[in-house]
């Protein structure tokens, strides 16, 4: 069945909600992953107190289980880091169109960026599992908020780091680390706020998959609150997003 585009409502248990740095938590929620069909979907979180629900990415997923990382950034990431094992949350799943894998690279490169990285860690596992080559650059302020580089050096990556200040890997950004480690690729997947992926498309002349980060209301493309501008008119982050090309966005 085609499923593209589609969401399913439903209630999911939490197994694990644990911090990866003072502000990153990682929550895993156990039920049906069926409407999960492409790495870079998100999905949509009901709070109890909470107008409208919140939009996470996907960071991993199997038959069962799925894992969120989130940074507490308000109220109501700060409400989620307080669930415990064992509660339950109202999940739309599915949202949003993911990244596309079937293009002919052999060498892509994966560049995110603060909580960017987390929907590039199923893509890796995707693109591996392909028989691709996968190099990976990472984005952070400071080593302390590092998180996940472990994870993708486990899964077989390249990985390279960059921070703002210095205190891990390169000294300056993800478009730095590029510059100074030259890694080799012949297409690039990037996940992060906005002036790093506009930096990104300037520094590289290959072609490539932005994941947008933007505010939603609705999350499944009714309320039109998170259209963009692109050559092919106006798109829903949320709807035909978060992944557009690199030679549609009009800056």
């Amino acid at each position: 069945m085609e499923q593209k585009g589609m969401y399913k409502k439903g209630i999911y248990k939490i197994l694990a909600n644990e911090p990866l740095t003072a502000t990153v938590w990682r929550m895993v929620l156990g039920g049906d992953t069926q409407w999960i069909t492409a790495p870079g979907q998100f999905v949509d979180i009901a709070l109890e107190g909470r107008y409208l629900r919140r939009p996470i990415s996907v960071c991993d997923y199997d038959a069962t289980t799925l894992t969120l990382i989130y940074k507490v950034v308000g109220e109501g990431t700060a409400q989620m880091s307080r669930m415990a094992a064992g509660g339950e949350l109202d999940l739309l799943t599915g949202l949003g169109n993911g990244f596309d894998v079937h293009n002919a690279a052999q060498r892509p490169l994966l560049v995110g960026g603060g909580v960017g990285v987390p929907p590039l860690y199923n893509l890796a596992k995707v693109l591996l599992a392909a028989g691709k080559r996968v190099g990976v650059v990472l984005g952070f302020n400071t080593a302390d908020e590092v998180f996940y580089a472990d994870e993708f050096r486990a899964l077989g990556c390249d990985v390279h780091l960059a921070t703002a200040d210095g205190s891990a890997g390169v000294r300056g950004f993800v478009t730095t680390a590029i510059a100074e480690c030259r890694p080799e690729f012949d297409y690039f997947y990037a996940c992060g706020p906005l002036p790093m992926l506009r930096a990104l498309c300037d520094a590289v002349p290959q072609d490539g998959q932005l994941s947008f980060e933007e505010r939603m209301g609705c999350g499944f493309g009714a309320c039109m609150g998170c259209s963009c501008k692109t050559k092919y008119g106006n798109k829903r982050i949320c709807k035909e997003g978060p992944v557009l090309t690199k030679g549609e966005v009009i800056w």
